[in-house]
């Protein structure tokens, strides 16, 4: 049985990538960062192989999430969870989230159900410091593992996950990845019991 696909995907364009004002606090994505985001709809290898799409909570994130796959979010019945371990490592403002009856009423078909109260909070499990990073990057695959487990069998068998420019760096256990706004790249999972790797296509 085929192995399942794990696409890392950078978030488009954002505003504070383009004016480099690090106290926006949880900015958007640029007009061009739109586009960036729609395309993946028509550039992405396959979209009928996906079968779950993890996306860090940040508003350029889930912009990016919603605007590259809602075909098959609204159309195709493919499941949108958030994982607020995906957000960005730093404690700027830019990199900080907002309170969960902003995003709501931002994004009024999302379910925000698993957010708690505070999630974007830069303190203990969510410092900015590297051990704590590498501990939530660690927990991020061990439940790319369970997820893709549960779409053991099925044709969409391939799972997206977007998220942030450094975080990926811990996450792919790679110092030296740096996509371009909406890049992407593929990996497979390997390995368990909390020790699971991401390994590139």
């Amino acid at each position: 049985m085929a192995k399942s696909t794990i696409y890392v995907i950078r978030h488009a364009e954002s505003t504070h990538n383009v004016t480099k004002d690090f106290s926006l606090r949880d900015p958007g994505l640029t007009p061009l960062g739109l586009t960036q985001a729609s395309s993946l709809g028509t550039t992405f290898p396959t979209l009928s192989s996906i079968g779950i799409i993890i996306s860090s909570p940040l508003r350029r994130t889930l912009e990016t999430t919603l605007a590259g796959f809602s075909e098959i979010i609204d159309k195709g019945g493919v499941k949108l969870r958030l994982d607020a371990d995906l957000q960005e490592r730093s404690d700027l403002p830019c990199d900080t989230g907002s309170e969960v009856g902003e995003l709501q009423a931002k994004f009024p078909g999302v379910d925000f159900a698993g957010l708690g109260d505070g999630w974007y909070s830069k303190e203990g499990r969510n410092a900015a410091d590297d051990e704590s990073v590498r501990a939530r990057a660690r927990a991020v695959r061990g439940r790319l593992a369970r997820v893709v487990k549960e779409l053991e069998g099925s044709e969409r068998k391939d799972v997206v996950v977007v998220t942030h420019g450094v975080f990926m760096k811990f996450l792919t256990g790679d110092e030296s990845i740096d996509l371009p706004k909406a890049g992407w790249r593929a990996y497979t999972l390997e390995g368990g019991d909390g020790e699971e790797i991401l390994l590139e296509v």
